[in-house]
């Protein structure tokens, strides 16, 4: 589950202990690096300083200019920042699910729009260039609705719909009552 303080500089003080210098040195030797490539900086703090991948992305990406790892901080905002029609789509999947459960909230995790029920995710939706990547946050689940995914490419814990997608209704609520289940008997 996401941290609710997205604050990347609540690690700076971890940061500190840990390797022994301010974060403000850290980030001197980010900008002295003289490149902007993301994976250079990280592997520069893993590999030369023992880094853990938190802390080095926490400090390359404040020193790239994001100070929270929040990017759109609400569903609504998220929306706003997308292709309208991939926007509509995306609604109705979580309308089409929330049809049937009403007690599932709609919110922001690794900035991606998702239902949840109680601390456990439902269905997650990501957005790339040619499809939307669905996410029932469960392998269980997805392989007892294998039969109804056919005409879907289906990954090891997610499945591609297009981005203008006539929403399965049976499909998305099956894989949320199996879903809502799965995380009832934990």
């Amino acid at each position: 589950m996401p941290a609710t303080n997205s604050d990347r500089s609540k690690h700076f003080a971890a940061i500190e202990k840990k390797h022994g210098e301010k974060a403000t040195v850290w980030l001197k030797r980010l900008k002295d690096l003289k490149t902007d490539k993301y994976q250079v900086q990280i592997s520069f703090l893993r590999e030369n300083h023992g880094f853990s991948r938190a802390h080095a992305n926490a400090l390359v990406m404040y020193h790239r200019g994001s100070k929270s790892s929040n990017k759109f901080g609400t569903p609504e905002n998220y929306f706003k920042s997308i292709d309208p029609q991939v926007a509509r789509t995306i609604k109705k999947i979580f309308a089409t699910v929330t049809a049937k459960h009403k007690n599932l909230e709609l919110v922001m995790a690794w900035n991606q729009p998702m239902l949840r029920f109680g601390t456990g995710y439902i269905v997650g939706v990501s957005v790339s260039k040619n499809h939307l990547t669905l996410n029932p946050f469960s392998t269980a689940v997805l392989k007892l609705v294998t039969p109804k995914l056919a005409k879907y490419e289906v990954k090891k814990h997610t499945f591609l719909v297009p981005l203008d997608w006539k929403v399965d209704t049976a499909l998305m609520q099956a894989i949320a009552k199996a879903r809502i289940a799965e995380i009832a008997k934990k």
